[in-house]
């Protein structure tokens, strides 16, 4: 029988993932009362929203350049979320896996050998496009004028966008700042 070792994950990259999670996890908690308010005042902006649930998985893999760092840290914001509102936790667990696992798609496809911006962007627009088109049809789509919904798919597709930039703004700086030289020197020597 053929072994195949099995690839370790260090400490420091699970306490990193960890980190951000909640970081991300405080973000998301919060911005799902947001939510909850457009969702009944203002459906159509619901989507401007979403995009704090792409921040956790997009810090992560820009900064810590793993596979399944971006699911993980996903994962974590989600449990961290559902703190603040434990009715919905199904909503923010399965939303911190499920764009976890979009973002992670481009980067899997690569072989994680790539990590240029554009894969990052193209994968939080088509996340976007994935998780607009389930509301587009959980909230009943032809109790709106289209263009209601013109409006609701760009805020579904650009929210996501925009918070891919800023957690590749705050990967960058915490980058700078040497956080995460001790994981990839651990990585790499895995």
């Amino acid at each position: 029988m053929c072994r195949v070792p099995a690839r370790r994950t260090s400490t420091s990259i699970l306490l990193s993932c960890a980190a951000i999670g909640v970081g991300g996890g405080l973000v998301a908690g919060a911005s799902g009362y947001l939510a909850a308010a457009f969702a009944a005042f203002g459906p159509m902006l619901y989507g401007l929203t979403a995009g704090t649930h792409f921040l956790p998985s997009v810090v992560a893999l820009a900064l810590l350049r793993r596979p399944g760092t971006g699911l993980l840290t996903g994962l974590i914001a989600g449990l961290v979320g559902a703190a603040f509102a434990p009715w919905w936790f199904w909503r923010y667990v399965g939303t911190g896996l499920l764009v976890g696992a979009l973002l992670e798609i481009p980067f899997l496809i690569a072989r994680y050998r790539r990590w240029d911006p554009w894969l990052f962007y193209v994968s939080g627009a088509f996340a976007g496009l994935v998780l607009a088109i389930g509301v587009f049809f959980a909230l009943g789509a032809e109790h709106y004028a289209w263009w209601a919904w013109v409006i609701a798919l760009a805020a579904w597709v650009l929210s996501p966008v925009l918070f891919i930039w800023i957690g590749r703004v705050i990967a960058r700086a915490l980058e700078r700042a040497g956080v995460a030289r001790s994981a990839r020197v651990v990585a790499s020597r895995e």
